[in-house]
């Protein structure tokens, strides 16, 4: 995409260029990818995607490749352990946030309910498309999901955070107006 009007906050870092141009607003409609990226958008909170992006390997070993089973187990001796792990950001809340919401994720997968399917009915199953020239810190749909989510007992899932994952999932498509990604993304039909 050399040359191209790309989203401005990708600029100036090829790792987050990469990211831009590759995974953000690509459609996840795979229950343990979305998870996986529901883990790092957590960790996010108060801090930069960049920040998150450039430890994302250390977050993959930390939490077993993102294997929601592996860590539903972890212990305190665990997150004793990942409180010391400089490969991640190292907040106690988080990390037993994190433990948490794996044990949520496992419980609504045994009762039956698809994570994928669940996220992307708030949306009614398709992409949507974001008016190119404002990025919204947080919509409608963020607010109902973050919500459920937390009925379900996740931790660290405000309206915020639950939008930029939506974001980052392809559940809205934020690409600015001139990016070509954004076209690229658009559901059929759209303007």
């Amino acid at each position: 995409m050399s040359g191209c009007a790309r989203c401005a906050w990708a600029e100036g870092d090829p790792v987050m260029v990469a990211y831009h141009d590759t995974e953000w607003g690509v459609p996840l409609r795979d229950s343990r990818a979305l998870w996986a990226l529901l883990v790092l958008e957590s960790f996010q909170a108060g801090l930069s995607w960049r920040t998150i992006l450039h430890r994302r390997e250390g977050f993959r070993a930390a939490f077993a490749g993102f294997d929601p089973e592996a860590v539903a187990a972890y212990d305190a001796a665990r997150v004793e352990a990942l409180v010391q792990d400089a490969g991640i950001i190292r907040s106690r809340a988080k990390i037993e946030a994190t433990i948490g919401n794996a044990r949520a994720y496992l419980q609504m997968m045994a009762a039956g309910e698809d994570f994928a399917a669940f996220a992307w009915g708030f949306v009614g199953g398709v992409p949507r498309l974001g008016d190119g020239t404002h990025v919204a810190a947080s919509s409608a749909e963020s607010e109902a999901l973050s919500k459920a989510l937390k009925r379900r007992g996740f931790r660290f899932v405000g309206a915020v955070t639950v939008h930029a994952w939506m974001q980052a999932a392809g559940l809205f498509n934020d690409h600015a107006l001139g990016c070509p990604r954004r076209a690229a993304l658009a559901p059929p039909g759209a303007a």
